[in-house]
């Protein structure tokens, strides 16, 4: 049976960034508040540690920022990269909302890295923590503790257990917790076996979750089937090419593969499969990560030969090397035959440009698939291969909200005490395409919004 537990003002789940600004909030507001995140202490920030940089505008150069990036802006990128489909209503709320970001942080003792300290590639559309994810996570909990946050780690909740339109309490275990209000921050499904399973068949065995092995959305799924209203598609997955040699899960940002441009992408019979110099924006992580979920058993290599390394970002792991393709091959794991004739194809088919010294005007002729750009010819040994797999970032998938992050239900109501922020409700913004930083700038609005919200409702009953 259940131990009914203490009743805090504001009781917020999760352990990122979206749980730690709607606690930071709601302390500030005067209502006690209790943290609850599913992970070990050494664990915690969900996947806000392994991110880097949040995306805020701004009309002004800033400290952080170059030139400027002003609200039309931002609005424009996120209706592109989400097809339009962004619900307009929370994403002006959104772009407004993130104008303050970064007073709010530096509030709260997390440090940008300056713009001009010559370590950061230019971004005027995001600001970088300085010491990256983990620093900002260490030091919201700070904040939080200062705060008099109660943090209590290592704590998944798996249920909501309701009365009518009002949550009466949340059960974690062999603890049923209630609360004046509930903050619902603790992610998405993305982690789910069963469900990657139900919508990708056997394929998920061979995709890696780059993120925090936490997000398995018990409490998603509970939530929907009591009635909560769903946004986006289940089985839409955020995917980038990471380096097949990452562990299972929570790899984060490092183990991804960045080079494709600069050599040719081969499935395990040696095979190009797509144009490989086509996609040189940062969409290019999506879009490899979705094509090696097509790839047989989902694994391709990036092959590189030694002037293509050299010009490739760096990556954790050292790439397989060999001083021809068939040695190569056989290391790797690739049928070394065809890989040596699709590599004398290839390089047979370049057409030298009238300025050979501009690497993007190389192209190929009479090659199927061809290469638009970087056709480079690959001929200098060593030869390189980085084996790669698509890596789960989250799915599209979550419970509708509105304005004041209220979780809406299906009959058109919605929870008077139930309000949710982060990826949970994500997909209220992205029910597909991505923009880089976006993810932490939704925590982070939507969780003071959020944490607001319950400490109003808790200490006015409204």
């Amino acid at each position: 049976m259940p131990v009914l537990e203490s009743k805090p003002d504001v009781l917020v789940v999760g352990g990122g960034v979206a749980a730690l600004a709607a606690a930071i909030e709601a302390a500030r507001l005067g209502a006690s508040v209790r943290l609850l995140d599913a992970a070990p202490r050494e664990l915690m920030g969900g996947n806000t540690r392994h991110s880097r940089n949040f995306r805020y505008a701004h009309s002004a150069p800033t400290p952080a920022t170059p030139d400027s990036y002003l609200e039309d802006d931002f609005r424009a990128d996120l209706l592109r990269a989400t097809e339009g489909l962004a619900h307009p209503v929370l994403s002006d709320l959104l772009v407004s909302e993130s104008r303050d970001l970064p007073r709010w942080l530096a509030d709260q003792g997390v440090a940008l890295q300056r713009a001009d300290d010559g370590n950061l590639p230019y971004s005027r559309r995001t600001a970088f923590f300085l010491g990256g994810g983990m620093a900002a996570v260490r030091a919201l909990y700070d904040r939080a503790h200062a705060l008099g946050v109660q943090v209590r780690h290592d704590a998944p909740v798996s249920a909501l257990r309701l009365d009518g339109t009002r949550v009466r309490a949340a059960l974690g275990g062999q603890r049923l917790m209630s609360a004046g209000a509930f903050v619902l921050a603790n992610g998405g499904a993305h982690a789910a076996p069963d469900l990657l399973r139900e919508h990708w068949g056997d394929a998920a065995e061979g995709f890696l979750n780059r993120g925090t092995p936490w997000g398995r959305g018990e409490l998603l799924r509970g939530l929907l089937a009591q009635g909560a209203q769903a946004v986006g598609d289940p089985g839409l997955l955020y995917l980038v090419a990471v380096d097949a040699r990452s562990p299972r899960e929570d790899g984060g940002i490092v183990t991804r593969i960045r080079g494709m441009p600069l050599g040719i992408v081969v499935d395990a019979m040696g095979r190009r499969r797509h144009d490989e110099g086509a996609d040189t924006a940062s969409t290019r992580y999506a879009r490899w990560g979705q094509r090696l979920a097509a790839f047989p058993g989902q694994i391709g290599w990036l092959v590189l030969d030694a002037a293509g390394l050299r010009a490739a970002p760096p990556a954790l792991y050292p790439p397989i090397q060999a001083g021809d393709p068939l040695r190569l091959a056989q290391q790797a794991g690739i049928d070394g035959p065809k890989l040596a004739a699709t590599l004398t194809e290839y390089n047979a088919r370049i057409v030298q440009p009238d300025d050979p010294t501009d690497p993007s005007r190389w192209r190929t002729a009479g090659l199927e698939p061809p290469k638009s750009n970087y056709a480079l010819p690959m001929v200098e040994p060593p030869f390189s291969a980085y084996p790669m797999r698509p890596g789960i970032t989250f799915a599209h998938h979550g419970v509708a909200v509105d304005d004041r992050t209220r979780v809406r239900w299906r009959d058109g109501g919605y929870l008077d005490n139930g309000f949710a922020a982060g990826m949970i409700m994500a997909a209220n913004l992205i029910p597909r395409g991505y923009v880089s930083g976006l993810a932490v700038t939704i925590g982070l609005v939507f969780g003071r919004i959020a944490g607001r919200e319950a400490a109003a409702y808790a200490l006015g009953g409204t």
